[in-house]
């Protein structure tokens, strides 16, 4: 893992980071990453009911399934990918952060239950992809920020003399900044230990993880991502996405 991240090419991020003013959590290969980390650590059995539900569409993956919340968010679904928090405020309440249901922690937490209880095959596997997009989603520190700034979007900045937004230097910038095809950065955070808690997911608890990421002195550059911002924050991407991983391949592990 040191060796990947000492492949940083602030240039290669001035070209291929930072493109368009309002953006999606991680973009796709970051979601892709996140689905390729929970495939590789299936258990058999929930690995044969994923694939069962996956045949539905020939040729499908949860790599390949992974943007289709993106592709078709409209409307009606457009608040399942976000939590907004006040600022200062990293602790959940669904009455303040999630009315009527309408954020990422409701919406992981629905399509579970969907996933896990429903009997209809095509409604299972719809509940497939939104959660393997939305808990990627979540833990992008951004997707749980502040509503004031719109989670990063409307936090206007200069990126290696482009004009971008701090939304989309982490859904892009900092996972390009690796330089490493998807299947490599999974090989490689695939060998980095995770010291978690053997607790069940819980989406509410990675919303608050997430937020207090974003509270963290420093995290808002001062309308410039510098080499510095870089070096410090790629590891913590590096982590979040191995974190979205093992916990998506914990939730799958569960169905029968």
């Amino acid at each position: 893992m040191r060796r990947l991240l000492k492949t940083l090419s602030h240039s290669f991020i001035l070209t291929l980071a930072l493109q368009g003013s309002v953006a999606f959590a991680w973009g796709s290969d970051g979601h892709k990453i996140v689905a390729m980390l929970a495939e590789a650590q299936l258990s058999p059995t929930a690995r044969k009911e994923v694939d069962r539900l996956l045949a539905q569409e020939p040729g499908a993956t949860l790599a390949s399934i992974s943007t289709w919340a993106d592709e078709h968010r409209n409307p009606a679904t457009a608040a399942w990918h976000y939590v907004n928090f006040p600022r200062g405020d990293c602790n959940y309440q669904p009455e303040r952060d999630c009315p009527d249901g309408k954020c990422v922690v409701a919406a992981i937490d629905r399509q579970i239950e969907v996933l896990r209880t429903v009997g209809d095959d095509e409604r299972r596997l719809t509940a497939l992809k939104y959660v393997v997009h939305f808990i990627g989603d979540i833990h992008q520190p951004l997707h749980a920020g502040f509503g004031d700034d719109r989670g990063g979007n409307s936090y206007q900045l200069q990126a290696f003399m482009r004009g971008s937004n701090l939304h989309a230097v982490w859904d892009t910038g900092l996972i390009k900044s690796l330089q490493q095809e998807n299947e490599q950065i999974v090989k490689s955070l695939l060998l980095r230990p995770l010291s978690l808690q053997k607790t069940a997911f819980n989406a509410a608890s990675t919303a608050m993880e997430s937020c207090r990421i974003v509270s963290q002195p420093g995290f808002y550059p001062d309308r410039l991502v510098t080499p510095e911002y870089v070096d410090r924050y790629v590891p913590v991407v590096a982590y979040q996405l191995a974190l979205a991983g093992n916990r998506l391949a914990q939730v799958l592990n569960e169905l029968k």
